[in-house]
């Protein structure tokens, strides 16, 4: 404000800012040049790291590059998804790791997120023994190791499980003894094709179908059926396709036959330790969180519920957990991050997954350990932002929206 004690006339007039400052002085300009040298000094570190390994191995005698992968691996593999023997490449070893590790952490991460689902709900029972049950599962399991873990699981499947004769039976022809899980396994026919792409074409019209019945709800405020009109929608379309192409299901169920169960799916004593010790351990971190999650709910959300008549699973189901979800599904993202990398740790019990048939095995014979390993930290890295993008999607999705 001017100095109203000194006349207006007599006043020093206001230098104006210069219009046209030096550009170096500009904010947006420096940050522009910190960001280039940054990048020419990332890019150069990894130019004097390559170069220097270059030289290094050139100096060993050793050969660089991935014309090894056409090569024969030359070893066996105790579990595939696909067929291998001993002269399939390295590239098929590759691919060997790549599905075993995805077949675990697909199977860990679908029953972690039951487990802990149910434990931490169980934590919050008003039953004085489930509660506690919970918590000492919860306090027990977090606060051993992940490894000894394993190796107890896998340890107790080798010794305190009955012999392949005295093998424990369950339906459908299910049996767990030293030597694994026996399962029954899916017999297709060529048409069968046709039925999976009807069956994934009738989910994603059901979903759709769903969502928008729930949009009409909401902008109309009337109830319509929604869960019997997407049933119908998914299984008769499938029911159409299965008996128009003919095809036929068969299922393939283990036997016992002499010393040994033939048919079904077998899952070696590693693989079932591994998941058991993965589903177990992360399910105790996904229950707190879940606990967490639904605590986060205020109170006078319950009380609504009661006051509308709602049933205590209902109130849970309907209005407790969908609003939960929102605190749950970020630190959800990270435990099954976690699993997966996790999963590393079954070369520690045998078990053929990526690290140990490919970073161990197909690296001590092939010697190309910067290759080898650089690929499967590409697989890790891969794997660990397809599940970011999904989880983020779906956090999206359940995230309030401000209107």
């Amino acid at each position: 404000m001017p100095d109203k004690s000194v006349p207006i006339e007599t006043q020093p007039a206001r230098v104006p800012a210069q219009a046209n400052s030096a550009f170096y002085n500009d904010p947006r300009f420096r940050a522009f040049i910190y960001q280039g040298l940054l990048v020419v000094g990332v890019v150069a570190l990894f130019w004097w790291l390559a170069s220097n390994a270059q030289q290094n191995l050139a100096a060993q005698n050793k050969q660089t590059g991935f014309a090894f992968l056409d090569q024969p691996a030359g070893f066996g593999i105790s579990f595939s998804l696909i067929p291998f023997d001993r002269a399939s490449s390295y590239l098929q070893v590759y691919f060997v790791g790549i599905l075993n590790t995805l077949l675990v952490a697909s199977i860990g991460i679908v029953l972690a997120t039951m487990l802990g689902f149910v434990i931490g709900i169980a934590r919050l029972s008003s039953n004085f023994l489930i509660r506690q049950f919970a918590a000492i599962y919860v306090e027990t399991i977090r606060n051993m190791p992940l490894l000894l873990q394993l190796l107890f699981w896998y340890f107790l499947m080798l010794n305190a499980l009955p012999a392949v004769r005295n093998a424990i039976t369950l339906p459908f022809g299910i049996a767990l003894h030293q030597r694994g899980l026996n399962l029954p396994a899916l017999v297709p026919d060529d048409r069968f094709i046709f039925l999976a792409v009807a069956i994934v074409v009738a989910v994603i019209a059901g979903l759709v179908f769903r969502r928008w019945s729930l949009k009409q709800i909401e902008n109309t405020g009337r109830r319509r059926p929604v869960w019997l009109p997407m049933l119908a929608i998914i299984i008769v379309p499938i029911f159409l396709v299965y008996f128009i192409s003919g095809t036929r299901i068969a299922f393939d169920f283990p036997e016992l036959r002499g010393f040994n169960f033939r048919g079904g799916f077998t899952a070696p004593p590693e693989l079932t330790a591994l998941v058991l010790g993965l589903v177990v351990y992360t399910a105790a971190f996904i229950a707190e969180i879940v606990r967490a999650g639904i605590q986060s709910v205020s109170h006078g959300q319950t009380e609504a519920a009661s006051a509308l008549g709602l049933k205590e699973g209902d109130r849970l189901r309907l209005v407790i957990v969908p609003q939960a979800m929102r605190v749950i599904i970020p630190p959800l993202t990270s435990q099954y991050l976690n699993l997966t990398k996790n999963s590393s740790l079954g070369a520690a019990i045998g078990f053929p997954e990526l690290v140990n048939v490919y970073v161990g095995t197909a690296l001590n014979q092939s010697g190309r350990a910067i290759e080898i390993i650089g690929m499967a930290m590409l697989v890790y890295l891969t794997f660990s932002l397809t599940t970011s993008i999904v989880m983020n999607w779906y956090n999206s999705r359940v995230a309030l929206v401000e209107r």
